[in-house]
């Protein structure tokens, strides 16, 4: 599966942005999916999921009541929708396919689909 991530740019901070990820070759309904995010100097980090069969989502403590993860199969894409975003958001944002865990059955682990990024700036 290929995916390609849309949607970033720079805000201000209280803004919203709301983050595209399609993906062509496979449905993403095969696919348990993802958001993370990446800082320079800092590690990938885990910010959203939602699961493959019941729509089941986990989210980063940072971004709960802020951020939500959804999915249109029928258009093969999956959303992040970020509100009351915040200089600490900002990133490259990545998406990723075949994730697990986010349906809390255990611990997430980030699939091996991952797409090219997106950036994020949020100013103060």
């Amino acid at each position: 599966v290929q995916l390609q991530a849309s949607g970033g740019g720079l805000v201000q901070a209280g803004d919203s942005l709301r983050l595209s990820c399609a993906a062509s070759g496979r449905p993403l309904s095969n696919y348990g999916m993802g958001w993370f995010r990446q800082t320079p100097g800092k590690e990938r980090e885990f910010v959203a999921g939602i699961s493959r069969s019941t729509n089941s989502t986990q989210y980063a403590d940072s971004v709960k009541g802020r951020f939500t993860i959804s999915r249109d199969n029928a258009k093969n894409t999956v959303y992040l929708q970020m509100n009351s975003l915040k200089p600490e958001d900002t990133g490259v944002y990545y998406c990723n396919a075949d994730l697990v865990g986010a349906d809390g059955a255990g611990t997430v682990v980030a699939g091996i689909h991952w797409g090219q990024g997106t950036q994020v700036t949020v100013s103060s």
